[in-house]
């Protein structure tokens, strides 16, 4: 039997919604209430975040479980399901929900969670990948020696302000943040963070 796990919201009434994933053949629900009196437009919108929320959820455990070597089926297709019902569909996305979750290898696992990362053009966050922040700094260490030795004083850090809701990282200059902010993808390389 293939195993296609759907995702529904259903908004009959306003301030409330629930969410259904259905899988192996049983329907878990989530009740999630809208902060104060809303309107059925605010429910749609947020019901938008937070199938956003759902989608980066399972990207990051897709992300990290490949990484360890843990890669489980569930997330993988959750995720395709998902995408597939809001109209995303990709050669992985229908592999995989075409196929028996039963014939699907390790491998196959392994390929189709990277096809669908890439479909969806996941980035990992500084906090999946704390090596991307190290590189950052490191590289914020020698800016900070390159400007001491011009001659400008003040300390030089990295941080990710909480109105930043791409998750970059800022250099803060004497209570200022300066730049357009740091995407992580820039700390895989020494040179990709000397740029930024």
């Amino acid at each position: 039997m293939n195993l296609r796990l759907r995702r529904r919201l259903k908004r009959n009434e306003p301030g409330l919604q629930l969410l259904w994933l259905s899988g192996h053949g049983k329907v878990l629900e989530k009740d999630l209430p809208c902060q104060g009196s809303c309107s059925r437009q605010h429910c749609i919108v947020h019901s938008e975040e937070q199938a956003k929320r759902v989608v980066d959820e399972l990207r990051g455990r897709i992300y990290t479980a490949s990484r360890d070597g843990s890669l489980d089926p569930e997330p993988v297709l959750e995720l395709a399901s998902s995408l597939e019902d809001w109209g995303v569909s990709t050669p992985a996305t229908r592999e995989l929900l075409e196929r028996s979750a039963a014939h699907l290898t390790a491998a196959d696992l392994a390929r189709l969670g990277e096809s669908l990362l890439g479909d969806t053009s996941f980035e990992p966050t500084f906090a999946l990948e704390p090596r991307l922040w190290a590189t950052l700094e490191h590289a914020l260490e020698v800016v900070g020696r390159d400007a001491r030795s011009a001659g400008i004083t003040g300390t030089l850090s990295l941080v990710t302000p909480a109105w930043d809701d791409n998750g970059h990282a800022w250099v803060e200059f004497e209570g200022d943040y300066h730049g357009n902010g740091i995407p992580p993808s820039l700390g895989y390389s020494a040179e990709g963070a000397g740029s930024a």
